[in-house]
């Protein structure tokens, strides 16, 4: 029986080696030829092979990062038939663990077919735990487990509870979709729908930004969610305006301004709170102690590179890390799984949550009424 003599980071030599192994290993959902060159180029993954003495491809391991945030994903692991049976499988795993903690991440993700016991074991046996599913998950309609370990020996295991996802239909609904995610989570028959998701755009936007449409205002946002029922307050560190230093054009920001300037009057007549003050980590806690929720305003420049404004929807907290739901799937190569209740770190989250040269910070708390 043929055992593993070196685990290393996967090559472009060992491109066609890869390629007969997915073969040999899955009927469905394969990674492609192409697929595999692009993770051999990319930096934000964990890329390891396992290789027997003479050179042979034993198995291999992929583990790909969401920039920004604590949180790792097992895209893809394989063995090939001579190596099962030989603990490859563990010290692969335990490997891309490890190479996963050097790039800084706190949890591990996975999706495992419900009909796999063998793998399901092995990632139980490895201190992964289940904590969804999703349903006709593959090719040939299984339904997926969803599974998470911490992988800092530091951090406890955390299984996160159910809290509804919605991705946001165009490039500037995000603070509807975070919104409806937050009172969706309160409010069980709350339909998440791109007709509610449009009608909040249309009651809270700024009307103009920086570029294109106009995104969603916090009081707008409030205001949106008062009007369906809940109680909601305003945290914001500065007075209104609070987008216009990006708008270039003096007709737009007169616009923007004016805008801004009626939420804040139509705010106070709604008798909505509205805080001069920063959403401390210990006041968020607390919100979520008491059944609440809250909505950040966040740059995404460290998830993407981009210093845009983006509404998130904070689905809990603990010691060591803030947990979102991100509306936005920012690429093809996501997935739903990379947009749920991503760890950020506590002392990144205070940076990750400020926008613009002003670094505004900004947020919204949510109550049942």
């Amino acid at each position: 029986m043929a055992t593993a003599e070196l685990i290393q980071e996967a090559k472009s030599s060992d491109i066609q080696a890869l390629v007969a192994l997915e073969a040999q290993c899955f009927a469905t959902d394969r990674l492609s030829k192409r697929q595999f060159q692009h993770w051999l180029k990319a930096k934000n993954r964990v890329f390891l092979v396992a290789k027997a003495g003479n050179g042979d491809l034993l198995g291999y391991g992929l583990v790909i990062m969401r920039k920004g945030t604590r949180l790792a994903r097992l895209y893809s692991i394989a063995l090939s038939q001579s190596a099962r049976g030989t603990g490859l499988s563990g010290r692969l795993l335990t490997a891309l663990e490890q190479g996963s903690v050097d790039m800084g991440k706190f949890f591990m993700r996975l999706e495992v077919a419900n009909n796999n016991q063998a793998a399901i074991q092995l990632y139980q046996k490895q201190g992964y735990k289940v904590f969804g599913v999703y349903q006709k998950y593959y090719e040939d309609e299984s339904d997926a487990l969803r599974m998470q370990k911490s992988i800092r020996q530091a951090y406890s295991a955390k299984v996160t509870k159910a809290f509804p996802w919605y991705q946001q239909t165009t490039e500037f609904t995000c603070g509807p979709s975070a919104l409806m995610m937050a009172m969706a989570s309160m409010e069980s028959d709350f339909q998440l729908s791109q007709l509610t998701e449009l009608d909040i755009w249309r009651e809270a936007t700024t009307i103009f930004m920086t570029s294109g449409h106009g995104g969603c205002h916090p009081l707008g946002l409030a205001l949106a969610a008062a009007k369906r029922g809940f109680e909601a307050k305003v945290y914001m560190n500065q007075q209104v305006p609070l987008f216009t230093d990006g708008v270039r054009n003096e007709n737009n920001k007169r616009i923007l301004n004016s805008v801004e300037e009626q939420f804040l009057e139509q705010a106070i007549q709604a008798n909505i709170e509205v805080c001069l003050a920063e959403l401390s980590q210990e006041d968020i806690a607390e919100v979520y102690q008491l059944g609440g929720r809250v909505l950040c305003l966040i740059s995404t420049y460290q998830f993407n590179g981009n210093k845009v404004p983006h509404w998130v929807t904070v689905t809990g907290i603990d010691q060591q890390c803030l947990y979102l739901h991100d509306p936005d799937l920012d690429d093809d190569k996501e997935q739903a799984i990379d947009c749920q209740h991503i760890p950020i770190a506590l002392e990144d989250f205070v940076q990750l949550s400020r926008y613009g040269k002003a670094r505004l910070r900004t947020a919204v708390v949510l109550f049942p009424r």
